[in-house]
């Protein structure tokens, strides 16, 4: 990942989602996940479009699962976080917790 591109909100929501379910994890687990944890409601689309740009960052992988008779015959993808996107998230949480600490009116 470039040195001067930052994880967005979401793109952190779902990696941390795809950490928490495990190897394996798809779409619309990983939305649901997001929703219990965040209390709001997501479109399963944009948690594909995210899935697309993290592969593309190299911070996330995925494959293909065996087709199933209850997806149709359709196979489902599967997405794993790489060790590049466990060094990412690990940055931003050091970042972020940096930032949390200097600001006062967000304390306790």
């Amino acid at each position: 990942m470039n040195e001067r591109e930052y994880l967005g909100n979401f793109e952190m929501m779902v990696l941390l989602s795809l950490l928490r379910l495990g190897e394996g994890a798809y779409g619309v687990p990983i939305t649901n996940e997001i929703e219990k944890q965040s209390g709001r409601a997501v479109a399963v689309g944009s948690v594909y479009a995210a899935l697309e740009r993290l592969e593309r960052k190299g911070l996330i992988m995925s494959r293909w699962g065996k087709p199933t008779a209850e997806r149709g015959g359709r196979a489902k993808k599967h997405f794993s976080v790489t060790a590049s996107g466990l060094k990412e998230l690990r940055q931003a949480q050091k970042t972020l917790i940096n930032l949390w600490k200097g600001v006062p009116e967000l304390k306790g």
